[in-house]
């Protein structure tokens, strides 16, 4: 039995993982967007993985370093179940000590550097909350 659920394991997260390469390939445009601005290695600047498969779910951006989500928030976001599905994901994420930050899309077109701002602001907190 044990060998069973270690097949069933190992084929679930081959299949989300498959999953986050097509969602990489295909993302929607605020993610683009964002991704342009949170790429990139170097100085202080913390390292973002796209798509990013964590247990069942897949983050659509994550710092390892600071156990960070970032989740751009569209159209589907919107109604009450969905809203409900995504608090429930969000309390799941904590428990796993993952902070997550919720941008809606429409901030990602109107507002990239407010965005930008908030998402700095947070990781200096982690950052800061992290040090002796």
């Amino acid at each position: 039995m044990v060998e069973g659920a270690s097949r069933r394991t190992a084929l679930r997260r081959t299949v989300i993982v498959t999953r986050a390469r097509a969602m990489r390939k295909a993302m929607t445009e605020p993610e683009v967007i964002l991704w342009t601005r949170l790429r990139g290695r170097g100085d202080d600047r913390p390292i973002f993985r796209r798509q990013h498969p964590f247990g069942s779910i897949i983050l659509d951006f994550y710092c390892s370093a600071l156990r960070l989500a970032i989740e751009v928030d569209g159209a589907t976001h919107w109604d009450e179940a969905a809203q409900l599905k995504d608090a429930a994901r969000d309390r799941w994420l904590a428990g796993q000590g993952v902070h997550t930050v919720r941008i809606p899309a429409s901030r990602i077109y109107h507002d990239l550097d407010g965005v930008m701002d908030e998402i700095l602001l947070k990781i200096e907190a982690l950052q800061r909350a992290r040090q002796p």
